[in-house]
């Protein structure tokens, strides 16, 4: 099973997609940390990243399929994989589809996470970490004890505005991808409000049937 997983920042994604892969027997590829793994490891790929981040530049699409394909062709993705972070244009998602068909692959469903934007705005913004431990807690769903020792503040990316701009970077860059693979058949739309586990139900419904109509 081949996946692409969208959702804004805050939608509960990095849970839910550890849940996937650990139910669907899938890899989680994170374009993020792929980047970082391959700048840190000083990688032939991770070099020329370095190289074009050092001088402030945006990494070429070229130069992040090359490092997609490159992770994709090892065993542990021989059974599929489930993408986060990648792709976020049109461009990307064309070049993706050209390297699968290259690799003798396709995608089989991309999950879209719907959460208001609102109620993002409200669990992000009322976070808090400790200074002293790097802890993060929620003032309403994950208060700190009233018996410790905390010095909590408000991250920069926690602040209302940047979530605010988060969002709208993310709208703007998501939506088209949406009705690209609309067009497809693929696309599939989760409610992503509620808790943790009625959400996953919503997609691992989807993802069951899609396996036991032997689809992909």
């Amino acid at each position: 099973m081949r996946l692409i997983f969208l959702g804004p920042p805050g939608a509960g994604k990095g849970t839910q997609s550890q849940h996937i892969c650990a139910d669907f027997g899938i890899r989680q590829l994170s374009s993020g940390d792929l980047l970082r793994a391959n700048m840190r490891d000083q990688t032939p790929l991770g070099l020329e990243v370095t190289k074009f981040m050092n001088n402030g530049e945006l990494v070429p699409d070229s130069l992040i399929i090359d490092l997609i394909k490159d992770e994709l062709s090892k065993p542990q993705y021989k059974k599929g994989f489930l993408l986060d972070g990648f792709p976020r244009t049109i461009p990307q998602a064309a070049a993706l589809d050209s390297m699968l068909i290259k690799m003798n692959q396709k995608l089989d469903c991309v999950l879209v996470l719907e959460v208001p934007h609102e109620l993002i705005i409200s669990r992000l913004s009322l976070r808090r970490t400790d200074r002293k431990t790097g802890k993060s807690f929620h003032l309403i769903f994950n208060p700190p004890p009233a018996d410790g020792d905390f010095d909590l503040y408000q991250r920069e990316d926690d602040k209302e505005e940047t979530i605010r701009n988060r969002l709208e970077i993310y709208e703007s860059l998501t939506k088209p991808l949406i009705k690209y693979y609309s067009s497809m058949g693929l696309v599939h739309k989760i409610n992503g409000v509620g808790m943790l586990e009625d959400v996953y139900d919503r997609i691992s419904t989807v993802l069951d049937r899609m396996t036991k109509s032997n689809i992909y």
